[in-house]
């Protein structure tokens, strides 16, 4: 059985619903067992037992949110003991804007990834629910700011939550692959 670890930090459920459908996507290969948590109910040290983590926030000006980074800066420990090496990382984001700094976001996700030694494992443009997309770093949505306060929320669509399982799919496959 192959373990994936998805953490994310949401404050109003974009990245939440985002963070549950790539683990669907991931539950859907065999022999796969997915650990959901909101980083707040997140131990850092469940990642050691596991052969895939990936996760994601909400971008603000193009960068992590400040929940994650501060739970990503606990990872110092597991760092030093190098027990996250090798382990396949992907990430995830939304933002509020068309141009609100997704790729950056992305790109600053990866980041401690690649410090802790992890494969890292984007959406190629040939799966059919990336092709028009473009999502290559992993997965980054944009739910628009609503007209009106009074306005339901925009949340992350059926186009952008099938984008979120085909990358949970991804890792899961790639985890069973490379173990």
């Amino acid at each position: 059985m192959k373990k994936i670890y998805v953490a994310y930090d949401s404050e109003n459920g974009h990245t939440e619903l985002l963070a549950k459908a790539i683990a669907e996507g991931a539950r859907n290969i065999e022999q796969t067992q997915v650990q959901l948590n909101h980083i707040r109910d997140s131990n850092p040290n469940d990642l050691v037992n596991m052969d895939a983590i990936i996760w994601g926030c909400p971008g603000y000006f193009g960068t992590i949110s400040a929940n994650l980074k501060k739970w990503i800066d606990d990872l110092g420990v597991l760092w030093a003991e190098g027990k996250l090496i090798n382990k396949v990382g992907a990430v995830f984001c939304t933002t509020a804007t068309v141009h609100g700094g997704v790729e950056l976001t992305l790109l600053n996700l990866m980041t401690p990834m690649l410090h802790q030694g992890m494969i890292i494992v984007g959406l190629p443009g040939n799966i059919p629910e990336n092709a028009p997309y473009g999502s290559f770093y992993g997965v980054g949505i944009t739910c628009p700011i609503e007209s009106s306060p009074d306005d339901p929320p925009n949340m992350p669509t059926e186009s952008d939550l099938a984008l979120g399982k085909a990358l949970g799919k991804r890792v899961a496959e790639t985890i069973q692959k490379l173990h």
